[in-house]
Parts: C-alpha cells; sequence; structure tokens
C-alpha cells in the first residue's frame, strides 16, 4: 500500500485559486487583480464610490485623469467630470453580470464539468477584458465589456471553490480553499501597487497598462487549464469511472490499483449513489426536506450576506478622513496600498486556523473582534474626528488622537476580516452541499454575494455621507446578529468528507455539539455493505468487457 503526497492536488488547486484571482474581480489572484485595478478609493471625488472597494466594483482608473477625460463630461468651467450617474452605469453592469454568471454556471458545470466550465468563463471574462482594454471613447463599450467581464467573475467565483472542494483532500480543503481567498487578496494587492505606480503617467497608458495586464494573466490561466483534471465526483456521477480512478490515482500520487485509490473510489461511489437517489436535481430541491438541504442552502446564502455586512470596507470609503485627521498627507491610492497590504498579511494565518480552530469557531472568533472594532471606531470616529476638509495645521490634539484610535482599529478590522470572515464562508459554501445540487446551491450563495455587493455599494456610501462613521454601528448590529447565526445554525465541517458532510446533516447533531460529531456505525456498516455491492458490480463490468 502506497503512501499518498497530495503533492498534485495542492499544485492543481494552487493553480485554479490563481486562476480565479483574475477571472472573478474577487476570488483569485487574476480575479483579484481585476477588482484592485478598477477599485480605488474615491473618497473626495463625489464623495461617493470608493465603498467598493474588495466588492469588485471598478474604480481605481475612474479617478485618473485621462480615463476622467475619455468617459467624463466637460464642465462649463473646461474641466472634466465623470459624473455619478457614469460611475453607477460603469459599477453596476458589472454587478449585474456577476450575478446572472453566478448562477448561469450551475448549468455548464453539470453539463460541461467543473472544467469545461472553467475554460468557458475564463474565455467570456477575457472577452470582456479585451473589450474594455480598446476602448477609446465610447462609454457604451466600457460598460458592455465590464457586463461581459462580470459573467464570467460570478460563474467563477462559484466553479472554483466547488472544483476545489472536489478535488482537495478532506484534511487540507479548508487550507486550499482559504488559499484561493488568499490570492484573491494578493491579487487586489498587486493591483494597487500598480495603480498606484502607473497613476501619474500622461495618457491612457495610466488606466491601459493596469487594465490590459490582465489580459496576460488570462493567457496564463487558459493555457494551464487544459493541464487540469476532472473533478473525481463528476466524473463518477456521470459514468465515468475509469477516468475518475485515473485522477483519484494521479492526485494521491499513487498507483490506479493502489488500495487507498481503490478505497477512496468505492467511498466516492457510495455516497454519490447515495445522493442520487430520486433522479435529477433541481432548483427547488435546494430548498427541499431532504437531508436538510433547505437548511444548508440558507446557511450558505447567510454568511454570505453577513461577510458583507462586516463593515471593513467603510475604512476604504473614509479612511482619507481619519488618516488626514491624524495628520498625514496620504492619497487615496496609498491608503488603499496600506490597507490591502494588511489584507494579505491577515490572510495568510487563515491557511492554518481554518484546519486548526475550524471553519464554526473562526467565524465565532472574527465576529467578536470585528463588533469590537467596530462600536469603538464608530463612536470614537464620531467624537472626536475633525470635519472633512479641515486644514492640518487646524487639528487640535483630540482631532489627532481620534485619527490614530481609527487608524489603529482600522487595521485591526481588516486584519481580522481577512483571518475569519474573509476566507471561511466560502470554504463553508464549497463544502456543505451534496453532489446532485452542489453546483446550484453554491450559485445561490455566490448570487447573494454579488446582489448584497451591488446592494451595499449603491446604498452604504449615501448612508456613510450622512452619518460618517456611525454606520459602523450598523455593521456593529450585523457582527452581533452572526455571531448568534453562526452559533445557532452553522455546524463544524473540518476534517470531514464531503460525503461525511452530508451524512452529518441527516444526523441531526446541534450545531453547538457537531465538533465532536463522528459519522455513526450504521453509516460506516451501510458504506460496508455498499463497498461489497460496488466491488461485486465493477467484477461482473470486468469480467464482461474481458
Amino acid at each position: 500500500m502506497g503512501i499518498p503526497t497530495n503533492r498534485r492536488a495542492v499544485l492543481l488547486a494552487t493553480f485554479v485559486a490563481f486562476a480565479s484571482h483574475r477571472t472573478t474581480y474577487r476570488e483569485g489572484f487574476l480575479f483579484g487583480y481585476d477588482i484592485g485595478v478598477i477599485s480605488v478609493s474615491l473618497a473626495g471625488v463625489h464623495g461617493a464610490c470608493a465603498w467598493t472597494i474588495l466588492m469588485a466594483q471598478p474604480q481605481g482608473c475612474l479617478i485618473m485623469d485621462d480615463f476622467v477625460q475619455r468617459f467624463g463630461q466637460q464642465q462649463a468651467d473646461g474641466t472634466w467630470v465623470l459624473s455619478s450617474s457614469r460611475q453607477s452605469i460603469i459599477t453596476s453592469l458589472l454587478s449585474a453580470g456577476t450575478f446572472v454568471g453566478a448562477l448561469a454556471q450551475a448549468f455548464t458545470s453539470d453539463r460541461f464539468g467543473r472544467r469545461g466550465s472553467i475554460l468557458i468563463w475564463s474565455g467570456i471574462f477575457t472577452i470582456g477584458t479585451a473589450i474594455q482594454t480598446s476602448t477609446v471613447h465610447s462609454i457604451a463599450q466600457i460598460t458592455i465589456g465590464r457586463f461581459i467581464a462580470g459573467l464570467g467573475v460570478g460563474a467563477l467565483s462559484a466553479i472554483v471553490p466547488l472544483y476545489n472542494g472536489e478535488t482537495a483532500p478532506k484534511a487540507m480543503r479548508g487550507m486550499l480553499l482559504v488559499l484561493y481567498q488568499l490570492q484573491i487578496i494578493v491579487g487586489i494587492f498587486l493591483s494597487y501597487i500598480i495603480d498606484l505606480g502607473t497613476h501619474f503617467i500622461d495618457g491612457p497608458a495610466s488606466w491601459r497598462i493596469p487594465v490590459g495586464l490582465q489580459l496576460a494573466w488570462g493567457a496564463i490561466l487558459l493555457s494551464g487549464i487544459f493541464f487540469l483534471p476532472e473533478s473525481p465526483r463528476h466524473l463518477l456521477g456521470t459514468g465515468k469511472d475509469a477516468e475518475a480512478r485515473r485522477v483519484v490515482a494521479d492526485l494521491n500520487g499513487l498507483p490506479e490499483d493502489d488500495p487507498i485509490v481503490v478505497e477512496l473510489i468505492e467511498e466516492l461511489e457510495f455516497g454519490i449513489r447515495a445522493e442520487n437517489e430520486g433522479g435529477k436535481a433541481t432548483w427547488l430541491e435546494c430548498f427541499s426536506e431532504r437531508n436538510l438541504l433547505w437548511k444548508r442552502t440558507i446557511n450558505g446564502i447567510m454568511l454570505q450576506f453577513i461577510q458583507q455586512l462586516n463593515g471593513q470596507n467603510f475604512y476604504y470609503y473614509y479612511g482619507d478622513t481619519f488618516f488626514k485627521s491624524a495628520g498625514t498627507n496620504l492619497d487615496p491610492y496609498s491608503i488603499q496600498a496600506i490597507l490591502g497590504g494588511v489584507s494579505v498579511v491577515g490572510t495568510v494565518p487563515a491557511l492554518y486556523l481554518i484546519e486548526t480552530w475550524g471553519r464554526r469557531n473562526s467565524l465565532l472568533t472574527g465576529s467578536v473582534m470585528e463588533a469590537t472594532c467596530a462600536i469603538i471606531a464608530g463612536l470614537v470616529g464620531h467624537f472626536t474626528l475633525a470635519p472633512t476638509g479641515t486644514p492640518a495645521d487646524q487639528l487640535t490634539a483630540r482631532n489627532r488622537r481620534g485619527g490614530d484610535t481609527l487608524i489603529a482599529f482600522a487595521v485591526l478590522h481588516v486584519f481580522s476580516f481577512s483571518i475569519f470572515w474573509g476566507p471561511t464562508p466560502w470554504v463553508y459554501l464549497g463544502e456543505s452541499f451534496p453532489l446532485r445540487v452542489r453546483p446550484k446551491a453554491i450559485a445561490l450563495g455566490s448570487a447573494s454575494n454579488w446582489i448584497w455587493n451591488f446592494l451595499l455599494s449603491f446604498f452604504a456610501p449615501r448612508i456613510a455621507e450622512r452619518i460618517g462613521p456611525l454606520i459602523l454601528l450598523i455593521f456593529f448590529g450585523m457582527l452581533v446578529f452572526g455571531f448568534v447565526y453562526v452559533y445557532l445554525f452553522i455546524p463544524e465541517t473540518k476534517g470531514l468528507s464531503l460525503e461525511e458532510v452530508d451524512e452529518m446533516y441527516r444526523s441531526g447533531v446541534k450545531p453547538w455539539n457537531s465538533a465532536g460529531w463522528r459519522p455513526s456505525e450504521k453509516h460506516i456498516h451501510d458504506k460496508d455493505n455498499a463497498t461489497t455491492e460496488v466491488r461485486e458490480v465493477n467484477e461482473k463490468a470486468d469480467l464482461e468487457s474481458a
């Protein structure tokens, strides 16, 4: 019996995570790079759109002079302005595309497989990027390009966790799904640095260089997809047993006839056979009582909803104000790069904590830490910050202390989010559903993320304009709600195979007792019986083929 190395699985998951960064504007290196390229803080530019940082809204290039002159409107005094309505068009069409793409991938994932779907939607994203890069003056062209790119972004935000969840070994699944989030953050941070360097350039190169680089990332992704194997669970579910056996052996670095490979295949076949009882799945089945699917789907949607309402994005929007209140002279690009660096550093510990503390404890700990930051920052900011636009020489000692306090808690809030609530909802989404409804259920969770992304980017800046840092009290309330929700409804899935997660839900264990849950003896006995049946069927098929 060989010793599985999992080296191949790790390399594949790393590449797919890279792929997702570029393609989803928000998940994966390429995906994260795309987000950050056009999303920079707009504090002080019509006072509005910076809220969308890390929420996949395109704004970094929107404050570059050449971009504004090409797509804005000339005022009576000869200056150029990119109106809030035009900004809304550019950002909202991306959100519309991501929502549609997140749902549409469920059809391609089942029909063309996980690998085929990644190829299709990566191609669509690259087409959208090419349309944007080639735009000269047409606001219609760049917005259409954003919508097309958004289709790929939304689809890949669902497919990549789906693929990684189905191919990663259970002991490493959480870590590899967090790696996906880490590469998203790295992609965002790199785009911030490139924006910081190119916004000084005169002419279209200031925005075409960072936007056009996505074509290079896309070429890497599209060429590498051909070396990815298909998900073994999908292969077994579609009757391609021999190919599934080869993939499992390759992912574990073992020969196809190794006992470990045989056992893994038989376990997957048992789980898939149990899942597929009842025929083809429908969208309504995601909300059925069968195996508590309704609860699992609602949990996936709610975690994405709560994640978007964590409040960490406030600091990108209001950062210009409290950094200046502390007496600094940093511009929005520099502030964005600082907070982006904090996000990168914060996501690294999550690679370890997701498999030691677990999913449930990570969410509970994150809720407490972020809620503490939100209420302190909200109250301190409201009572101590100087009004926007106050000259540096008129700042009082109280204003400066308030600014320093907000900077400290901004860093801690963003850091805490990056460790806990940033990656964990995506981990949970990728491992909570049976094969028959997995693409559809993950699509609903991803669509929830994107629709709340859009609603927050639309409403939050307007609320913050009126009440300033007090908006953090709203997020404080949501984090308290998130703590209660996780405690009452989110079970621990650490260390369980996807089939064992399904069995855990059927067992009816309470979420607060789920960390100690183990597969029942009846489950093991049933699996042994099913394994014997599977072996008999396979042996019979081998004899007939011989």
